[in-house]
């Protein structure tokens, strides 16, 4: 089985289910983005979770990817930035516990936190403080970071650094690897939208969007977006939510819909439980509907619920459910 590897934003989840979206309002926050805060709002923050019931788990886009990919028998491994603090200590221990190999760069800063809202139709809206974690830059990169695995896993919430970005791609192509990106947010692609198309179009092999994020990128509604993603990729995938999802590869088209679920509790880490179940299905050499088939297992079991750091009991469903799936 090839390896993946994954750079990201290393940060500390914050989980806050709401019974309204009233505080998104106070808050200032749009429903569904995310939106990077200074210290000053991180305090405003910090008032309100004061008073909620939350949790903590260790996050980041690409991070979870890799948590999910060692729950499924890969052997991932994780490039991230944190403090040297408590958040910092707690974040690898939970990563490296679960099976993920920690390439973890750490700095003076204050470890970064993701500040996750989770409203009542289970929608997320993160506040996210980057502390240590916005601090990994190109200079922070050695090609023996990429040593011994076959694709890189960007998130698209780095692509604001262009330098670090770029830096990344080089030297996993230097090390033959393939390059795996998410988009991340609709706000984040709108903002950096000639950035993405110069690496899709130059560097990326496998492509990840949700349908807002297709729609920011494209100007197009999935069907249409998926087919001008995939005509500079080598394999694209739109995420359309309750409809299920879209995978095109060459001239071949899957389409997979979804299961029916009666609650939809937290969607926070769907769409990189997604990514993992895709790449955990293609590292394996299987074909790909199976690919996309699997990523809606493995998606479905997350949003059902808080939080990204699933039981093993969880665990032993899901690959109960992949198993039906391989043998049908």
């Amino acid at each position: 089985m090839d390896k993946i590897i994954g750079i990201g934003n290393a940060l500390v989840d914050i989980l806050a289910p709401m019974e309204n979206d009233k505080l998104l309002d106070e808050l200032d926050l749009p429903k569904g983005s995310m939106q990077l805060i200074d210290e000053d709002r991180l305090l405003k923050v910090r008032e309100k979770l004061a008073a909620m019931k939350t949790q903590r788990s260790s996050g980041g886009s690409a991070a979870n990817t890799a948590y999910a990919l060692a729950n499924l028998g890969s052997k991932p491994g994780y490039i991230g930035k944190v403090g040297e603090d408590e958040m910092g200590e707690f974040y690898e221990n939970t990563l490296e516990k679960q099976g993920v190999e920690t390439r973890l760069l750490k700095c003076g800063l204050p470890s970064g936190i993701a500040s996750t809202f989770i409203s009542p139709d289970g929608e997320r809206t993160f506040a996210t403080y980057l502390g240590a974690s916005g601090t990994i830059c190109a200079d922070d990169l050695s090609r023996s970071m990429f040593e011994g695995y076959s694709y890189l896993y960007i998130e698209g919430y780095l692509l604001q650094d262009h330098d670090l970005v770029l830096r990344a791609i080089q030297l996993a192509k230097e090390s033959g690897m393939q390059i795996c990106l998410d988009m991340a947010s609709y706000n984040v692609v709108e903002s950096e939208r000639a950035f993405f198309d110069q690496l899709i179009t130059k560097y990326v092999d496998i492509v990840f969007a949700n349908e807002s994020e297709a729609r920011a990128y494209t100007g197009k509604e999935p069907m249409e977006a998926l087919q001008e993603i995939a005509s500079k990729c080598s394999i694209a995938i739109v995420k359309t939510g309750k409809e299920g999802s879209l995978v095109k590869k060459g001239t071949e088209f899957i389409q997979v819909l979804p299961h029916p679920i009666k609650k939809v509790v937290d969607t926070t880490g769907a769409g990189d439980y997604y990514a993992a179940g895709f790449l955990y299905a293609l590292t394996s050499g299987y074909s790909l509907e199976k690919c996309a088939q699997i990523s809606a297992i493995v998606a479905e079991a997350v949003i059902q619920s808080v939080g990204t750091n699933l039981s093993k009991r969880k665990w032993n469903e899901i690959k109960l459910n992949i198993d039906e799936v391989l043998q049908a």
